[in-house]
């Protein structure tokens, strides 16, 4: 039978130590999760709510009983802290904790498994203890390449976000080098930040936040103001920089289901527009966004009569051939060709789709695919000397890369052939060593004959 005293910490049992050292967590101070540090960590930093953290655990009841470990695992355990996807005494227990830091956090049922327990493991309504060592942690990439790295200070209210064409007013503090550049309220449309000197970087985050929330947004300079820099403002090209922002209020745009198509073709019209004038100042990834709008609102409408259905698929069609554009631009050739593609089953004999989609083969390495689009473009226009010339590109490729293809081969057979000649040189010289060995014996057996004399009758 065992007590809540079974459980030892520095050789006293574990509820004395928590009450003489532990530090309530809580932030309502009810004692439900109490902290004491076996480890000091090795900075003052400490997790942020959204942080992606790595952590080693080990669960167990107070009666010494072990119910959990990662180290047994051999694999540490990662989630994102203040997130609601592990227990809430772990949220407000790693949230309190350094890099580095060990700790063991005594946890009340209600900050635990609660009253209904764990089948097999915990008890109903069981108070559980949890040695933590927080062994790193880093913000939580809002973009598939973390050119955007998000860390909440402050957790906004809701679960509702801004959206693309939504209205927000936010607090910036803007710093590059620790140097701060930009201090101030402003209101600007989400896709058109650009328009107030708005980051690109700051424009993505909005629809990740909430209201109310402030965080801090590292932004490499892909997202925040590339190979220019801001001369203006003092930032040179290829600069990251970081934003703190607060979200202090929204109105979200219509979505798609809620506006009827003769509003969605009035709105496209303006959106095509924006988009444009992105484009010709390089503003690419920004013209990208407005292009993609017209293609959410657009690409499940057929429209009621000849008219409309004109007009969409000409908004489609420049929508999709315009992204293909702004997509080489970036060298992003997959969407590059996604594009084009879209456009060919609208129209099959699209010039421009099917050049532009060419384009992106070639740069992939394409070059058989590359060729057919580019000899289609002539079928479309036998007078266009642009695929003529990519053609002559296409072929001097393809040759240049059979010619490769011909001296790796050729290497490649004479490595075999060198091979072969070894292991032939190998295996003779081994069959002559057992035949001069098989001789050698033959002559020492004879000799032993001629010494024995014959044999007895």
């Amino acid at each position: 039978m065992t007590t809540d005293q079974d459980l030892k910490m520095d050789g006293q049992p574990a509820t004395s130590v928590f009450a003489t050292k532990g530090t309530d967590v809580t932030p309502k101070k009810d004692k439900g999760v109490v902290k004491v540090v076996k480890r000091q960590g090795l900075d003052e930093e400490r997790p942020m709510i959204g942080d992606r953290v790595t952590v080693h655990y080990t669960g167990k009841l107070l009666s010494g009983k072990k119910f959990d470990c990662s180290r047994e695992r051999k694999e540490p355990f990662r989630f994102n802290v203040g997130k609601g996807q592990v227990l809430k005494a772990w949220d407000i227990g790693v949230m309190s904790m350094q890099r580095g830091e060990v700790c063991t956090l005594l946890c009340k049922p209600e900050y635990a498994y609660g009253s209904a327990g764990n089948p097999d493991k915990i008890p109903p309504s069981s108070s559980v203890v949890f040695e933590m060592e927080l062994l790193k942690f880093e913000g939580e990439a809002l973009t598939g390449d973390s050119g955007i790295i998000r860390r909440i200070k402050v957790k906004g209210d809701g679960y509702m976000n801004p959206n693309d064409g939504a209205s927000v007013e936010v607090h910036l503090e803007g710093k590059c080098d620790g140097r701060r550049f930009d201090c101030r309220d402003v209101s600007f449309i989400v896709g058109e930040a650009e328009d107030k000197g708005v980051p690109l970087g700051v424009d993505r985050a909005m629809d990740k936040m909430q209201k109310g929330e402030c965080c801090l947004l590292y932004l490499k300079q892909k997202y925040g103001f590339g190979s220019e820099g801001k001369p203006e403002l003092k930032i040179g090209p290829y600069k990251d920089i970081v934003y703190e922002v607060t979200l202090k209020s929204f109105q979200r745009a219509k979505e798609s289901w809620e506006m009827d198509l003769p509003e969605k073709l009035e709105l496209a019209a303006v959106v095509k527009q924006k988009g444009n004038q992105y484009f010709k100042v390089g503003l690419h990834h920004q013209a990208v966004a407005q292009y993609q709008r017209i293609v959410l609102w657009l690409e499940m409408e057929c429209g009621t009569g000849m008219e409309q259905q004109k007009r969409i698929q000409s908004y489609m069609l420049t929508a999709h051939l315009n992204l293909a554009l702004c997509f080489l631009r970036t060298k992003e050739y997959t969407q590059v060709v996604e594009n084009c593609n879209k456009v060919v089953e609208l129209d099959e004999h699209n010039e421009k789709a099917l050049y532009r989609r060419g384009e992106a083969r070639l740069l992939r390495n394409e070059f058989s695919l590359a060729m057919e689009d580019f000899q289609h473009v002539l079928q479309v226009n036998p007078s266009n000397r642009a695929a003529h010339a990519q053609i002559s590109i296409c072929q001097s490729k393809i040759k240049e890369h059979h010619e490769q293809d011909k001296k790796t081969y050729a290497n490649m057979f004479q490595k075999f052939a060198e091979r072969d000649a070894k292991v032939r040189k190998t295996k003779r010289r081994r069959d002559e060593c057992v035949r001069n060995g098989m001789n050698g014996e033959v002559g020492i057996k004879r000799r032993w004959r001629s010494q024995d004399g014959p044999l007895a009758k």
